[in-house]
């Protein structure tokens, strides 16, 4: 027998002798499994976010318009004074009677009787009670004005502005709807004017609090955020950075250094509610600071951040590779110089990104400043952080309360500018840890 013939046969034998299962076809299928089940659970996360997200949009995107009418406006001396007595004593155009001013304009634009009492009052509740502001502010920053006539756009009643934006079903009967047929007859006549429209609503932004939706913004909210952002970042950020630089380069390791970690540990996952009792108890009751202040609201934050940031610090500390700090020791440099010229700027793009992803968080923290007193309603902007404030996601939480149906949009739209602030700080925070990190 040749060796071909051997090896033939050989072969053959070997062919025909089963395979020993050694389980790779389920290990593959087990694989595959978990892969789709990976899949299937960020598919589900997502359809959940897309759900949110559009439930929000779709309630919140008309909030950043309000309906408007364009009113002619006649400053008569007979309602706010000659220009001379103005000047002499301003207390009669502060309390003159300006939405007489603006129910006679809307009066004459729409070519109804002043006897007809029910038609004035129909077209009465077309337009907003804040236009007492509006045209109040108009005569107070320019006198010249009084004695004659100009065209005004005004914010139309919430109603209105909900109508417009076909929130109300308008098909049912009267008695059924905030808006009579009268004032549908009225609104026909404004469009075919082109006296009415919809306009950006810049009030969202610049407005304080307010009893009629038309009128109501966040302004005073931004403010107050503003101002504790500030005060948590000037508190926070340095607190932080020094506790996270001793507790990974200078301190010695024993049990006290330990219990410290287990507590910084433990503190990060403290309910924010703690720290608003912690902030009424110590900051108000014992220190006696005023409640509703942004100063406070910026104290509290700062309790419930000072963990995330030491936790996130100490994490880039370590991320910085000894080989460092030996070199800069075995070039003569002390230890404070080797951590403060070499290990902390490598450790910063750490630390920024744990700065701003705290700083995010407390932006979006609700109940620390309910119990400090930051639900009061707050119209005018507050100089400092001592005078009273709310905040973005305190006023999400008093709209959401608000019983009347415009609320509802203005609340969607703040949480829509809230979203938009948290994506921008996110984002931030990615940005520089992609520019400035560096990979060892």
């Amino acid at each position: 027998m040749s060796d071909a013939t051997a090896n033939g046969i050989a072969a053959t034998a070997a062919e025909r002798k089963p395979r020993r299962d050694i389980g790779i076809g389920r290990r593959y299928a087990a694989e595959r499994r978990f892969k789709a089940y990976g899949i299937i659970a960020i598919a589900i996360g997502l359809a959940f976010l897309v759900m949110l997200l559009t439930s929000i949009i779709s309630k919140g995107y008309t909030a950043f318009w309000q309906t408007e009418i364009k009113v002619p406006i006649t400053f008569t001396e007979k309602v706010l004074g000659t220009p001379e007595q103005a000047v002499k004593s301003q207390t009669k155009l502060l309390m003159a009677n300006y939405p007489q001013l603006a129910r006679d304009g809307l009066v004459q634009l729409l070519g109804i009787s002043a006897d007809d009492k029910k038609a004035v009052s129909a077209a009465n509740g077309l337009i907003s009670s804040g236009t007492r502001v509006t045209l109040r502010d108009m005569v107070m920053n320019d006198l010249s004005i009084i004695g004659t006539t100009e065209d005004v756009w005004l914010y139309a009643s919430s109603e209105l502005d909900s109508a417009m934006k076909g929130q109300y079903d308008l098909s049912v009967p009267e008695n059924r709807r905030p808006i009579s047929d009268l004032q549908l007859e009225y609104i026909d006549k404004l469009k075919s004017q082109g006296a009415i429209e919809e306009r950006f609503n810049w009030g969202l932004f610049t407005f304080g609090a307010s009893s009629r939706a038309e009128t109501a913004g966040l302004g005073v909210a931004i403010i107050g955020s503003f101002y504790m952002m500030l005060i948590v970042l000037a508190l926070a950020l340095p607190i932080g950075v020094a506790a996270s630089i001793y507790l990974e380069e200078f301190a010695p390791k024993n049990k006290f250094t330990d219990l410290i970690e287990v507590n910084i540990n433990n503190l990060a996952a403290v309910p924010s509610i703690v720290f608003g009792l912690l902030g009424l108890a110590v900051f108000i009751n014992w220190f006696g600071l005023p409640r509703s202040a942004p100063l406070v609201g910026g104290l509290v934050l700062t309790l419930m951040t000072l963990p995330t940031i030491i936790i996130a610090t100490r994490a880039a500390l370590r991320a910085v590779p000894p080989s460092i700090r030996w070199a800069a020791l075995g070039l003569g440099a002390s230890r404070t110089q080797t951590i403060f010229h070499h290990v902390l700027p490598l450790a910063a793009p750490g630390i920024l990104t744990g700065t701003i992803i705290g700083l995010a968080q407390a932006l979006g923290e609700t109940a620390p400043l309910l119990l400090i007193g930051m639900v009061a309603f707050v119209a005018d902007y507050p100089a400092t952080p001592m005078e009273p404030a709310t905040a973005l996601p305190v006023q999400i939480y008093m709209w959401a309360n608000e019983a009347e149906r415009a609320f509802v949009e203005r609340t969607s739209g703040a949480i829509i500018i809230l979203l938009a602030f948290l994506a921008i700080m996110n984002l931030t925070a990615i940005f520089l840890r992609r520019r400035f990190e560096r990979r060892w």
